[in-house]
């Protein structure tokens, strides 16, 4: 094996794994004038960059902040076709509803393999470049059996996280007849898709037509956990529902965009911490007029927290988290310190991952270097594109 030592490390987040207090500021475990080992793709050293061990190679970050690469638990990614005029309507007072969703079916539709591959390349080049290491990707804009396992195909080309959305709004032609739909989605589309999946998800929405009400979205969620599935939930977005609720019934790994979450809700997600995330999506917030999540009641309540980007054309699109983290702090109530740890270790957790997320002995060497002395310029220089993940 060849060693890598990276020195030169003014500020090393790490993301710390043994303190208990998830929203104290020693949970990043920041030290000072750093270095790392690497050897295979694995941290192998952490500490005092004077105390470093000798190695095969050098690489040194001239004074710039390195963190744990951020974990994107939620996003779209393969798609094809364009929706702003969708946003630029929202702009101007237009609700959204899902229904758009249709729209992006048709685009994708029509574009061959190669077309998609090349759009999902160029999205995650964008992603590395902007500080993301780990993505989950989701189907949900195929809605027939033979384009969602299209969809999850090639989103498994770049990722293992994927997740089957067969549930993501009930197509037009069965808006007269949603059993159907129901039962193509837990049958013959879940029977194609789940060889292809580690998740599966709905978008649980009874305040939207083209969504799943809770018995609905029960129906799809233990048809896919009885196929070997791990389960996320879309809950809570356009007003109060079952998501949440749901998500800690069946153990989903996270519930996200929780927009409308009633108290009891958040208490069900906090005696679910450990097992359910609440996954904060607030890119969407800014992008669709919706309230802000409060992420100080959820954090204060002690809820497990993530942050994600949901990139999709309709209702959220970027692929910038270091712009996630900057509307979290700024807009729902988070400490800098408290968004970085949800962008990283946060959505770690979301995807049940030990292996990255924290700069750790053990650990993936998902690093992501900033051309600034510390983290908290992520949130203080909004828009500037300080963060890119690290190449070694």
């Amino acid at each position: 094996m060849t060693s890598t030592l990276v020195t030169g490390i003014a500020e090393l987040t790490t993301c710390r794994s043994d303190v208990d207090d998830h929203v104290g500021p020693d949970r990043l475990g920041l030290l000072t004038d750093a270095a790392v080992v690497v050897e295979d793709g694995v941290i192998t050293w952490v500490g005092a960059g004077r105390e470093a061990p000798d190695c095969d190679a050098v690489v040194d970050v001239g004074g710039r902040a390195v963190v744990p690469g951020f974990v994107d638990s939620h996003s779209h990614l393969v798609f094809a076709g364009d929706r702003s005029a969708e946003f630029a309507a929202r702009m101007t007072g237009a609700a959204y509803d899902g229904g758009g969703i249709a729209t992006t079916v048709s685009a994708t539709a029509a574009a061959g393999d190669d077309e998609l591959r090349a759009l999902l390349a160029k999205r995650l080049a964008e992603l590395r470049s902007q500080g993301t290491t780990t993505i989950e990707v989701k189907g949900g804009y195929g809605l027939t059996v033979e384009a969602e396992a299209r969809l999850l195909r090639l989103a498994l080309e770049v990722t293992p996280e994927t997740t089957f959305l067969g549930a993501h709004v009930v197509p037009p032609a069965y808006a007269t007849d949603r059993a159907a739909y129901l039962d193509l989605v837990t049958g013959p589309m879940l029977d194609a898709c789940a060889p292809l999946a580690r998740w599966a998800d709905v978008f649980c929405e009874p305040n939207s037509a083209h969504a799943f009400d809770g018995e609905e979205s029960r129906a799809v969620l233990e048809a896919c956990a009885a196929a070997g599935l791990l389960l996320r939930v879309h809950g809570n977005q356009l007003g109060p529902g079952p998501g949440a609720q749901l998500a800690v019934e069946l153990g989903a790994a996270s519930v996200d965009h929780c927009t409308f979450l009633s108290d009891d809700d958040v208490e069900a997600l906090a005696g679910a911490a450990g097992t359910t995330s609440a996954t904060l999506l607030p890119g969407v917030e800014f992008s669709t007029r919706m309230p802000w999540v409060d992420a100080r009641r959820l954090l204060d309540a002690g809820l497990d927290v993530a942050l994600a980007s949901d990139c999709n054309p309709g209702t959220c699109n970027t692929t910038s988290m270091p712009f996630v983290i900057a509307l979290a702090v700024r807009e729902m109530g988070m400490t800098p310190a408290e968004a970085l740890y949800a962008a990283t270790a946060g959505g770690a957790k979301a995807l049940r991952r030990d292996d990255i997320g924290r700069v750790e002995v053990g650990r993936a060497a998902d690093l992501t270097v900033l051309d600034a002395p510390s983290y908290l310029h992520l949130a203080y220089r909004p828009g500037v594109p300080i963060a890119r993940a690290f190449d070694l």
